[in-house]
């Protein structure tokens, strides 16, 4: 066989390999730790492994390194290398896509779980599946970067994001933020539900950035890491430095920041940060499950600081997006998918697109490792726990159709402008039990009631509340709407 017919059934046995180790850890604890593996050399009983940083490497060799190594050795390897690669050169046409070997040169570490030390290695090539070309922090001094920041999906590009209309604004200003020279939106914010892709466009933007110009210090952080690392400087008496290494990175990309609603310390220290970044014209990029205006327990002044640049949301995906997403995906993974099951799961999974991909990844993992043909009937039966529990989700549509049938009025008068009392006490009453059985956002609320405003929401929800408190027949009524709703 030829060098290039070696790696490619090296490159198939890899495919198999973490399918298992998607299907033994989990989706969660793929996506952060195991992923970001990729097949760099194969050589004679042996393979070697690449990974974004040292970090990275110790983590995946102390907690997954037994079983990734057994099984390849169930594929006749007897060695497999763990390796930190500083710098990934694209193919070109004249090369072909297979791994160089180590050399000294191209080294930053190297371990294996056979307990030896050599060299990285520098590959002229990747496979399909690996991820963009970047700047290891840690080869480039940003060791601190690389210990405080979370690790990157290399699945998460600008080229892997699915466009449609929930999201084409938020793709848009995500994509004009990570290709301008300079600061364009600051703050941007994102905001939208669970499993909407405002991970996925972050993630984008610090693969752009770094690839675009690797000089940019890029830290992705959660809000809860933000929180860690302020409360341990603050028990070591560390504040400083602390603030100093914060405040000299050239764009912050905070995740989740609702996290830190209701933490004063914690707000206090975050409101200077931005403060201190903004003066500096350095990039800052947010993203919450609401929008500022709807965050509960935040303090006014970060409220208005945060909704200061461009504020962008990723509405629920249509049936059309989540179809695109499911094709996608099934493209990335290099699995064949009959067209009446990527349909299926399209329409019977609306509200999250990371629980659809997850509900993908479990059908073609059980295809791969049971051998058994994908079919309605079979992705039925797989995911029995997925399809009851998004059939027993509420949405807002059901909550309008519902009340409106209860109180006799039409269902176009929940988005008319009409103010009768007939009309709008029901209205209110949906708007109320919207805000109670979804989770969607006031705003959000608002646009399904004719696009109203996100105060008229809160203005219906206080109301309800307080009248149903000494009105009996209503609070019964929505008893009964809610019950029926949730059963």
């Amino acid at each position: 066989m030829t060098t290039q017919e070696v790696f490619d059934a090296r490159s198939t046995q890899w495919q198999k390999i973490r399918g298992k180790l998607r299907a033994e850890y989990g989706d969660g604890v793929f996506r952060s730790w195991l992923m970001p593996m990729a097949l760099a050399n194969v050589d004679d009983g042996s393979i070697t492994i690449s990974v974004p940083t040292r970090f990275m490497r110790d983590r995946v060799n102390t907690i997954y390194g037994n079983r990734l190594r057994a099984l390849w050795q169930a594929e006749d390897i007897a060695s497999v290398d763990l390796v930190v690669v500083s710098d990934i050169v694209p193919p070109t046409p004249a090369t072909p896509v297979v791994a160089a070997k180590a050399t000294d040169s191209a080294a930053t570490s190297r371990t294996t779980f056979n307990g030896r030390a050599s060299s990285a290695v520098s590959r002229t090539g990747q496979p399909s599946d690996e991820r963009p070309e970047q700047r290891d922090p840690v080869a480039h001094g940003d060791e601190w970067i690389a210990s405080v920041g979370a690790p990157l999906d290399a699945r998460l590009t600008f080229d892997n994001f699915v466009i449609g209309k929930p999201n084409e604004f938020a793709h848009a200003a995500c994509r004009r933020v990570a290709e301008a020279g300079e600061t364009a939106f600051n703050p941007l914010f994102l905001y939208g539900p669970v499993g909407m892709g405002k991970t996925h466009l972050m993630h984008a933007v610090a693969w752009q950035i770094r690839q675009q110009d690797p000089s940019r210090r890029v830290l992705y952080i959660s809000a809860e890491t933000f929180m860690y690392q302020f409360i341990r400087a603050v028990r070591f008496r560390d504040q400083v430095a602390f603030k100093e290494q914060f405040r000299s990175v050239d764009v912050l990309m905070v995740d989740d920041v609702q996290f830190i609603c209701g933490r004063e310390s914690t707000q206090e220290e975050f409101f200077h940060t931005f403060n201190a970044l903004v003066d500096q014209n350095r990039q800052i990029i947010i993203s919450a499950d609401k929008s500022p205006s709807d965050l509960e327990g935040l303090e006014e002044r970060l409220r208005s600081r945060l909704g200061w640049g461009l504020v962008a949301d990723l509405h629920p995906s249509d049936y059309e997006l989540r179809l695109s997403i499911v094709e996608a995906k099934a493209e990335q993974i290099g699995f064949e998918i009959p067209k009446s099951v990527m349909e299926f799961l399209a329409h019977r999974i609306p509200s999250n697109v990371r629980e659809l991909e997850g509900a993908l990844n479990r059908l073609v993992a059980h295809a791969q490792l049971v051998g058994r043909e994908l079919t309605v009937e079979t992705t039925q039966d797989l995911l029995r726990d997925v399809l009851r529990a998004n059939d027993r989700r509420v949405t807002i549509e059901d909550i309008q159709r519902r009340v409106a049938d209860h109180y006799n009025i039409r269902l176009a008068d929940m988005s008319s402008p009409r103010r009768a009392r007939a009309v709008a006490r029901p209205r209110q009453v949906a708007m109320y039990l919207a805000k109670q059985l979804t989770t969607r956002s006031l705003p959000e609320i608002g646009r399904k009631f004719g696009g109203r405003d996100h105060t008229t929401v809160m203005h219906a929800v206080r109301k309800v509340e307080e009248l149903k408190t000494n009105d009996e027949i209503l609070e019964e009524d929505i008893q009964r709407l809610r019950r029926s709703l949730e059963g």
